[in-house]
């Protein structure tokens, strides 16, 4: 037997975390699309520490700019080069067939959050979009349900407790992991784990390089595919710790309305596993 589990840490990052730095990646859903920077630039600016739009504060805020910084070193000395070597030697066909592979890793959180949201619809859309990937996908390599019409989505225990009127408290910015809140550090970084069998199984057996190398990747496959984005609003953003507050409470109240067809802020979702 491996041992115990600790925590298992399920986390929405800001492009300046590191998975690599622990060297490891859970399934990771990407939700980039063509949320429009520019309007996101121009929301942002509206929000003061203490009170944003939504009225959910930001008490820590000289913390979480230094929290912030630090996180924005560790990108760009490690998962920022380690995308670049990623993108130029893994061809995007591969590429695909990677971030496939680790959604279709990440299934079951996906249905245990449809179930306790009290979607059944969504429920069964989760199982066939699984039970196709893992045969007709050659294990998800190809998304053979999207091609049938089986679209993605994805949930998470911070949404399930936010749809069940849990409110995200104030904004955080943790070390490593990024813009986050007291529900989501709850539901999506502890939670979520114990309904992954998956990494469930790798922990209690052991396995920690296989742990390390899913998140790894994972890390790097998701930033590689908002990193264009994320530095164009970086460089043109007067504030760009405000900008981020600003989609990821814009990105989190979208997903927790499961509103069909909503463009979301690039702002990565990876797995990491601390024992």
């Amino acid at each position: 037997m491996g041992t115990p589990r600790n925590l298992r840490v399920r986390v929405w990052v800001a492009p300046f975390v590191v998975a690599i730095a622990l060297g490891a990646a859970g399934p990771s859903a990407i939700a980039a699309g063509g949320w429009d920077a520019e309007v996101l630039l121009a929301q942002a600016p509206k929000e003061t520490p203490t009170e944003p739009e939504n009225g959910v504060g930001d008490p820590l805020e000289p913390l979480n700019r230094v929290i912030f910084k630090f996180n924005e070193l560790f990108r760009g000395f490690i998962l920022g080069p380690a995308t670049e070597i990623y993108s130029i030697f893994i061809p995007p066909p591969v590429r695909t067939a990677i971030g496939n592979v680790l959604a279709n890793l990440r299934t079951p959180i996906v249905l245990a959050n449809d179930v306790l949201q009290g979607r059944p619809a969504a429920a069964w859309q989760t199982t066939q979009r699984f039970a196709i990937n893992s045969t007709l996908g050659i294990g998800g390599i190809v998304d053979r349900a999207a091609k049938m019409g089986i679209e993605a989505h994805d949930e998470d225990f911070g949404q399930t407790m936010g749809v069940w009127g849990v409110g995200e408290g104030f904004y955080l910015v943790l070390p490593l992991f990024g813009p986050s809140n007291p529900r989501d550090a709850v539901g999506k970084h502890v939670v979520d784990g114990y309904f992954d069998p998956l990494d469930m199984w790798l922990d209690n057996t052991n396995r920690d390089a296989a742990v390390w190398a899913r998140t790894s990747v994972g890390g790097v496959d998701t930033y590689s595919g908002v990193v264009d984005e994320l530095d164009q609003i970086r460089k043109t953003s007067i504030d760009f710790y405000a900008a981020l507050r600003s989609m990821y409470r814009q990105k989190r109240a979208a997903e927790i309305r499961n509103g069909a067809g909503e463009d979301l802020p690039p702002i990565p979702d990876i797995d990491y596993e601390l024992d």
